[in-house]
């Protein structure tokens, strides 16, 4: 899909001065604290087709995310190494500004973001999905559909990629007697050789203050906006500032503090959610 510029959505002047009027006061058009995510769910196997899934929801936004799995040809300056590939989809009707067709720039910078944070982290590891090394290595296709735009993709996309690869269990792959040929036995599963959690959180600026996790209204009125992929440790896998406005140095460590403070509820959401079907 793509989104056009002439479609974006606009925000009456009248709504634009009432939310960065809150904001300066530190209040919120939806009642939220600045610092404070909206309502999310977490679905982890969502789609039974799927050798992991998951469906992740912030306020409206509603993303589903989903793994395939394959044995192929490792690349060539990563001979002994499983492949992953990310792709995103932002599906025409969950919003007006949604046009159908290829994945525009903001769908392929999404899953960037997303495929950058996985591998910097190494979330996964990858050596452990070489079935004969140099040969044939685990092929992973971690596809996002976004459903549903209220704001602030990213951090919900992010969300149902990470509990994807988390929940998910891929069949075995088993050598035949001459090392070449390789099938899949789906009757057996076992889970990604998983090493890291990851989660991105989006702060944005407006004027001099801070917001976590806009809403689609307050996004048309931010200056500029910083997403910082972090672990459950706190490490920073990578950020992305997107925006014409600028952050001074000690803006950036100022967000930096504010997205590591709200990871906490991400990853606490995910926790929740996997305990769950590990009890089921």
């Amino acid at each position: 899909m793509s989104m056009t510029p002439s479609n974006q959505r606009i925000v009456s002047k009248l709504k634009r001065s009432s939310i960065v009027s809150l904001i300066k006061k530190g209040l919120r058009v939806d009642g939220r604290k600045l610092d404070e995510y909206r309502e999310i769910t977490v679905i982890p196997n969502y789609i039974s087709k799927a050798e992991g899934s998951a469906y992740a929801k912030i306020g409206g936004t509603l993303v589903i995310a989903g793994l395939k799995v394959g044995v192929g040809t490792p690349y060539p300056d990563m001979p002994n190494s499983g492949v992953i590939t990310v792709n995103a989809e932002f599906v025409p009707f969950a919003s007006p500004t949604f046009e159908p067709g290829p994945p525009d720039e903001n769908a392929i910078e999404l899953a960037r973001v997303i495929d950058r944070s996985i591998r910097e982290l190494h979330v996964i590891d990858l050596e452990k999905l070489a079935v004969v090394p140099g040969e044939k290595v685990y092929i992973l296709w971690l596809d996002i559909y976004v459903f549903d735009h209220d704001g602030n993709l990213l951090d919900t996309s992010m969300l149902a990629a990470i509990t994807t690869l988390l929940s998910a269990r891929i069949p075995k792959a088993v050598v035949k007697e001459n090392g070449r040929i390789v099938e899949l036995d789906k009757e057996v599963r076992e889970p990604l050789p998983i090493m890291n959690k990851v989660v991105t959180v989006s702060v944005g600026k407006v004027n001099d203050k801070f917001i976590v996790d806009p809403n689609i209204d307050e996004e048309q009125v931010l200056d500029c906006r910083l997403a910082v992929s972090l672990s459950e440790d706190g490490k920073i896998a990578g950020m992305q500032k997107m925006g014409s406005g600028t952050f001074t140095t000690e803006e950036v460590i100022e967000a930096v503090k504010l997205a590591k403070k709200a990871s906490k509820t991400l990853f606490s959401k995910i926790n929740e959610a996997l305990k769950k079907i590990e009890e089921q």
